[in-house]
Parts: structure tokens; C-alpha cells; sequence
């Protein structure tokens, strides 16, 4: 049962993988895959359990059924929190930009961006998602950039190249900041990191892994972009925005996301609960400033409007692959692989650089959680900012890029632009991957001057 669950979730990701030839939505098969491997887990757990020190440190038998039935669901429970929060987080994230976009209110961005040459374009968005992703998240980032792209690219297929340079360049700039990513969080919060330790020692590799990809990818790129015209529904005649309500709902917005990180650090609450606030405030302003239109028209520019574009494939997709993830973390497969690392390699560079090709694979949430358990914090390289945990937030940051499914920015960015995996591992996978191990010699450079 224990080897069952692996075969499942590699296949499970592999119908994922072959979406379109398969004819199959992932997000069918990212749930199909994560009940799966719950249910063999519990069917298994006797067996499965056996050798789980955490199981056998509360004083359970694998022999008690009682036993095993508490702590799965014990388990169930504790991951369901984790990932609800990313959801709920999610869900908000997409409802402000939806409600910001309904309002048109991208354009007091798009408005100033002139260029239409592919290049210089491609630079002006890497550079703002790098910075945007570090003030921000690098999912609400990805997020916000890819409304943005709607409006300045018509071509799917060129705004899938920068859409895919959004992931890489906001899993960059997520990782040089303690709220950018969710891993480096992680590392902030457990006291494995400091917050000028993080900034000062990953800023240059997390920049150097942006700037390679971003660089051969000008190159690349020849000619300009072909903006889309504004849609020209009825309403828009009837009841367009104003220019204050448009900048109005823009400033609220985006201040809204920019006070998340805030309201989670004097707080301590999950950031969810500040992406809520922010979202509830953003709800009342919309409504008073609509109060006097009808219901008629007023309807695509409100919230319950918005909430009926949200792609709820893709919230269910990311629900699949978060359960599947946690049940081989519960039943141990996560830890042993990163004790396998541990024993065949030793080099903390190369264990942090495979944990950061791993994640393009597995959610590096768990994997940075496996690592955080693994090691304990001690002296020289595992002492608070030691060289270890600074690496390892690099690489669990970045190396997500090198697969689209291989982060949070990767899979919202998939359900929002339906970017096939396979052309994202053969247009985008190599510069990733160029940029990751850049960045990674990069820093090993700086550590030994």
C-alpha cells in the first residue's frame, strides 16, 4: 500500500500532465488522485503506519483500529486547515483582481505602458512581478500580471511565453522576501531565518534567476505585440466607470493586497484572514459608490458578478494536488526521500539544490516542512541564518519554476491561462532551470568570497 500510493500520485500527475491528449480537465484528476491516495492510505495504514515514528511517539498501535482511524483523521484535518487557507487566500486573491478588472481599473497601469516591441515589454513585466512578487506573494502576483497580460497581448501563444516568464520572475522575487513566498514565510516564521538575513543574502541569486531566462528570452522575441480592443458590451455604453471609480476601486485593491503581509505580521493570523478583510472592505466600497444604479447594471461590477467568473476548476484542481501532496507527507514517503537525501548526499548545497528541483515536482511546502524536521536548529551551517537555510529558501523558491504544477504561481497561472503543461516544459522548463542553478552558483559564489 505504502509503494501503491506512489504509483498513484505519479500517475495521477501524469494525467495531468497529458491534459490535453487525454481530453480529461486536470482538475478531475488532480481529485481523483488526492481521494485515492487518502483512501489506500487508510485502507493500508496498518501496514503503512508501522515504522511512522510520529504514529508510534503519541503511544498508538497499528494493531488498534481506533488508533489509526484518530490519527489519519487527525491528519486529514490539520492538512485540510493548511490547504483551505490557501483557497480561501486564492479565492480573494482572484476576486479583487476580477473586481478590479471589471472596473477597468488595470488600465491606470496598461495606460502607461506605450511599448508595444516584445523585448522591451517582456523587461518591463519580468521587473515589476520580480518587485510586485516580493511586496506581495508570488501568487497574487501571478494573478495580478496575468490580467495585466490580457490587456496588452491579444496572441494567446505570446502571452503564454510571458505568462510563463511571470512565473519564473515572481517565484524569483518571492524568494529574497520573507512574505514573498510561502516557503521562505515557513523559514521566517520558525525562527530559521531573519528578515535582513533574507533580503541581503538572496537578493542577487533570486535576481541573477530572473535575469538569465528574461535575457535569452529578449532574444528570442522579435517584432511587437498586438494589443486586444476593450470590450464594447452594452453596459459599458449605458453605465461605464468613471475615471474616480476606476482608480477608486484600483488604489483600494491593490492596497488591499499590499496590507495582507501587513495585517499577517502584527497579527499572526493566517494570511487568508487579511486577503478576507481586504476583500470585505473592497465589497463596501463598491457597493456605496454603485448604490444609486440599478441592479441590472450594476450587477457585472459587483462582487456576486465577479464571483461567477472565478474559475472554479482551478480551486478544485489545487485542492486535488494539495490532498494528494499531504497524504504521502502523512504516510512518510516525503520524509524518508528527504532522509535518503540526507544519507547518500551530505553536501548541503547539493541536498538543498535537488530539494529544489524535487519541488518542481512535489509542493515544496511539504518538502521545506520535511527539511525544517529533519534538521533542527544547531550551530555553524543549521544555527539561525546559517548557510543552510538561507540556500534552502532559494532553491525551494525557485526551483518550483522548472514545471508549471511546480508552484503556486505555476498552477494559478495554468487554470487562469489553461497553459498546456507539455508546451510549458518545452518552452519554458530549460530557461527555468538556466535561471535556477545560475542563481544557485551565484550564491555559492557569494558564500565563498
Amino acid at each position: 500500500m505504502y509503494t501503491l500510493m506512489i504509483i498513484v500520485f505519479v500517475l495521477g500527475y501524469m494525467a495531468i500532465a497529458l491534459e490535453h491528449p487525454l481530453r480529461i480537465d486536470k482538475a478531475a484528476s488532480a481529485l481523483i488522485t488526492g481521494v485515492l491516495c487518502w483512501a489506500i492510505f487508510v485502507l493500508g495504514a496498518s501496514d503503512i503506519l508501522t515504522g511512522n515514528e510520529e504514529f508510534l511517539a503519541q503511544g498508538f498501535s497499528v494493531h488498534h483500529i481506533p488508533d489509526l482511524s484518530h490519527f489519519i483523521e487527525h491528519e486529514l484535518l490539520e492538512h485540510l486547515s493548511e490547504i483551505a487557507s490557501i483557497l480561501f487566500f486564492l479565492l480573494g486573491a482572484m476576486t479583487i483582481v476580477e473586481l478590479v478588472d471589471a472596473h477597468e481599473g488595470f488600465a491606470v497601469i496598461t495606460d502607461r505602458i506605450k511599448t508595444t516591441k516584445k523585448s522591451k515589454l517582456l523587461w518591463i513585466i519580468a521587473i515589476l512581478t520580480f518587485f510586485f512578487s516580493a511586496a506581495l506573494d508570488n501568487l497574487t502576483t501571478s494573478i495580478v500580471m496575468i490580467s495585466l497580460l490580457r490587456k496588452l497581448i491579444k496572441d494567446q501563444k505570446t502571452r503564454w511565453l510571458f505568462a510563463g516568464i511571470v512565473i519564473i520572475s515572481a517565484n524569483s522575487g518571492g524568494a529574497w522576501s520573507p512574505i514573498g513566498d510561502v516557503t521562505t514565510t515557513m523559514l521566517w516564521i520558525g525562527g530559521q531565518l531573519e528578515t535582513v538575513t533574507i533580503i541581503r543574502e538572496l537578493i542577487v541569486p533570486s535576481l541573477v534567476a530572473m535575469l538569465v531566462p528574461v535575457t535569452v528570452m529578449s532574444f528570442l522575441l522579435k517584432g511587437n505585440v498586438e494589443r486586444p480592443l476593450r470590450a464594447n458590451v452594452a453596459e459599458h455604453y449605458t453605465n461605464p466607470t468613471t475615471d474616480f471609480e476606476r482608480n477608486l476601486v484600483f488604489i483600494v485593491g491593490v492596497l488591499g493586497l499590499l496590507f495582507v503581509p501587513i495585517f499577517k505580521t502584527y497579527t499572526h493570523l493566517p494570511p487568508f484572514m487579511g486577503m478576507m478583510l481586504s476583500l470585505g472592505v473592497l465589497w463596501v466600497v463598491t457597493e456605496v459608490i454603485h448604490r444609486s444604479k440599478n441592479q441590472e447594471t450594476k450587477s457585472h461590477l459587483s462582487v456576486i458578478g465577479v464571483l461567477q467568473k472565478i474559475d472554479t476548476a482551478s480551486v478544485l484542481f489545487f485542492l486535488g494536488i494539495l490532498l494528494a501532496v499531504s497524504s504521502l507527507q502523512s504516510a512518510g514517503q516525503l520524509g524518508e526521500m528527504a532522509s535518503l537525501l540526507d544519507e547518500k548526499i551530505g553536501n548541503i548545497y547539493t541536498i538543498n539544490m535537488v530539494i529544489g528541483l524535487l519541488s518542481a515536482i512535489v509542493d515544496n511546502v511539504p518538502l521545506v516542512a520535511a527539511a525544517m524536521g529533519m534538521y533542527e536548529i544547531g550551530a555553524g551551517d543549521f544555527a539561525t541564518n546559517g548557510t543552510f537555510w538561507q540556500f534552502l529558501a532559494y532553491c525551494a523558491g525557485t526551483g518550483g519554476s522548472a514545471l508549471i504544477i511546480g508552484s503556486a504561481a505555476g498552477v494559478a497561472v495554468m487554470g487562469l491561462e489553461k497553459i498546456d503543461f507539455i508546451w510549458y516544459l518545452k518552452k519554458m522548463s530549460l530557461l527555468a532551470i538556466l535561471g535556477y542553478f545560475a542563481g544557485a552558483f551565484t550564491y555559492i559564489a557569494l558564500q565563498s568570497l
